[in-house]
């Protein structure tokens, strides 16, 4: 295995997951995605632009954020494991967004650029199917999202996020998880010190 291989071998066991990956697919990615480390900290993609690439995270954590009227950070996503991220709707639409995409930890991605993708859309197999269905799957997650956000407590909010996150606890700054959460904080301080008690 070379050096870049373990990137797309990541991208290929994660699809798996959804259905095995065609050889005519495969040679696609190879041909169309660029391995890429980035490190912690980047801003890979700023808002104020249209999107130009979809993402696949091999590994590390990443985020994407916007500023509220005050200036704040809000954190709209955190990536848990191997995923495909960007902006979403923004990315399939063409149009400019507002939010940033900032590597948390150091990163290794795959990364396509969009005029490649409808390429690779219209010559594979699966690679629109399962694109369409992580675009689906993200549109739910974010209605879930929406959902726990005006019907549960803080508290819960945090249990649900450990529960189906626990990894990311670890390597994403609190206060990026607060911000997701919609909690200050210093309220999400409280709340850990009294689980651990």
């Amino acid at each position: 295995m070379n050096d870049q291989e373990h990137f797309y071998q990541a991208l290929f066991d994660t699809v798996a997951e959804f259905q095995v990956m065609p050889e005519v697919d495969r040679k696609l990615c190879y041909e169309y995605m660029e391995p890429l480390s980035v490190p912690k900290g980047t801003i890979l993609y700023p808002a104020g632009k249209v999107p130009e690439y979809h993402n696949f995270v091999v590994s590390g954590f990443m985020r994407n954020f916007h500023l509220n009227e005050k200036g704040e950070e809000i954190t709209t996503d955190i990536n848990h494991g191997r995923r495909f991220f960007t902006a979403y709707v923004d990315f399939m639409n063409r149009t400019v967004t507002r939010e940033n995409i900032q590597a948390v930890t150091d990163c290794e991605i795959l990364r396509a650029h969009r005029d490649d993708v409808d390429y690779m859309y219209q010559h594979g197999t699966i690679i629109k199917e399962y694109t369409m269905y992580i675009l689906q799957y993200h549109l739910e997650v974010e209605k879930i999202r929406a959902r726990e956000m005006a019907t549960l407590t803080a508290e819960e909010r945090y249990r649900n996020f450990i529960n189906g996150q626990p990894q990311t606890v670890h390597h994403v700054p609190l206060q990026y998880i607060a911000s997701f959460l919609g909690i200050k904080p210093e309220s999400l301080s409280r709340i850990r010190r009294k689980m651990l008690s």
